[in-house]
């Protein structure tokens, strides 16, 4: 009695644990794996979502400070004309002792800054320093560490946008050190009220900054610690800022 073809491939499958001449999984083995495949990345979705919702919620609920306690100093973070005129009002009201724009473009100088604030020039000249090594938030960071442990500050009263302001306070927070930070937010469209979900350039803008931030939390996993090289580089580098 010749035997059908299936029936020797079954039986060779079921001595091998399920696995088919050639080195294939049955289909029987392989429908709990894809099981567990789409279950799992529905979940990741789902999670996904529900975390962009959470960060949206959370930024929709931050407001610019009324009367923000002073600080030793001040940290504007540039991406926007709001951000440099809110640091500069902070300034001149005593907010804070010196005011640090960081991430300035190589083309601009302080005569440029201060045109475009309307800033006097009395108080560029005292009281603000420009960083031009940042290139993004994290070298927003490294840059503005730098500056607070040369001029020992305790406190700092950061400035960024309300959608930056989460990744801006962790990236910060690895660099420098025992320094308090105060967030100061600059809010230029409110987002409370739900309004963001059907206006694609807000959506956009949220989208990428809650995916930047996932990235950001996955860097944490390995801490990040100012080396001595940069301690070394801050203190020579002391010297050269005025007094305050």
């Amino acid at each position: 009695m010749v035997n059908g073809p299936n029936s020797t491939d079954a039986i060779a499958a079921a001595g091998n644990g399920g696995t088919v001449p050639g080195g294939h999984k049955s289909p029987r083995r392989l429908v709990p794996l894809l099981r567990t495949v789409t279950f799992s990345l529905a979940g990741a979705a789902l999670l996904f979502a529900g975390g962009f919702g959470l960060f949206v919620s959370h930024i929709g609920g931050m407001e610019t400070p009324a009367d923000l306690p002073s600080a030793d100093a001040i940290i504007v973070l540039t991406g926007g004309q709001a951000r440099l005129d809110a640091g500069i009002e902070l300034l001149k009201s005593g907010k804070g002792e010196r005011l640090l724009i960081s991430g300035v473009h190589p083309a601009a100088d302080r005569d440029d800054l201060r045109a475009a604030t309307g800033g006097d020039r009395n108080l560029f000249s005292c009281c603000v320093d420009i960083d031009h090594a940042a290139l993004d938030t994290i070298g927003n960071a490294a840059e503005s560490a730098k500056w607070v442990r040369s001029h020992h500050y305790g406190s700092v009263i950061l400035v960024t946008n309300n959608y930056h302001m989460p990744r801006s306070l962790l990236e910060m927070g690895r660099y420098i050190g025992d320094a308090e930070l105060q967030p100061y937010p600059v809010v230029n469209t409110r987002l409370d009220n739900g309004g963001w979900a059907t206006n694609p350039d807000a959506l956009r803008v949220l989208f990428t900054e809650y995916n930047k931030y996932l990235v950001a939390l996955a860097r944490g996993v390995v801490p990040v610690r100012a080396s001595s090289e940069d301690i070394a580089t801050a203190n020579a580098s002391s010297a050269g800022y005025p007094p305050h």
